[in-house]
C-alpha cells in the first residue's frame, strides 16, 4: 500500500513545484509581460535591452511591434508561440542558461520569416517559389537591420 501512495504524492510534489515556479516567474520575472503587446515590456530582461534600443532605431518601430514580427499571425499559432517562448525564456532567464548576446532559434526564425511574408506578400510575391516548400532566402539575410537597426 505504501508504494501506491508514493507515486501520487511524488506527482503532486512535482506539479506543485512547477506551479510554484510558474507563479514565481509570472511575478518576479514579469511573465505577465507576455500578455501585453508593448515593446517596452519585451525588454523586461536585461539581455533584451539592446534589442529594444535597436528596434526603436529601426524602420519598423512605427509600424510593427515585437509581436507583429516574432509571433505567428493566426490566433492559435500566436498563443502556442507565446507559450513556447514563455516557457523556454522562463527556464533560460531563471537559470541563466542562455547565450549572451541572446540569439534567435531556428523555429523562431521561421516564425519571423512568415511574419515578413505576411506583411509584405504583395511586394515579394514574385520572388517566392512557384510551389510550396521551394527554396527561398530568409528576408533577414539581406535586410539585417529592418527590425533591429545596427545589430
Amino acid at each position: 500500500m505504501k508504494g501506491k501512495l508514493a507515486a501520487p504524492s511524488s506527482i503532486a510534489l512535482a506539479l506543485g513545484t512547477l506551479f510554484g515556479l510558474g507563479l514565481f516567474n509570472l511575478g518576479y520575472g514579469e511573465g505577465w509581460a507576455y500578455l501585453i503587446d508593448n515593446p517596452v515590456y519585451c525588454a523586461n530582461c536585461h539581455v533584451m535591452q539592446g534589442h529594444l534600443d535597436s528596434y526603436m532605431k529601426s524602420s519598423h518601430h512605427a509600424v510593427a511591434t515585437c509581436n507583429d514580427c516574432h509571433l505567428r499571425h493566426d490566433p492559435i499559432g500566436k498563443w502556442l508561440t507565446k507559450a513556447d517562448n514563455g516557457f523556454f525564456h522562463s527556464v533560460a532567464f531563471t537559470t541563466g542558461w542562455f547565450p549572451d548576446p541572446i540569439r534567435i532559434k531556428p523555429r523562431n526564425r521561421r516564425v519571423t520569416q512568415a511574419a515578413c511574408l505576411h506583411c509584405h506578400k504583395q511586394t515579394v510575391n514574385a520572388l517566392l517559389p512557384a510551389h510550396e516548400g521551394g527554396d527561398v532566402l530568409l528576408c533577414a539575410r539581406c535586410h539585417t537591420d529592418v527590425g533591429h537597426a545596427l545589430r
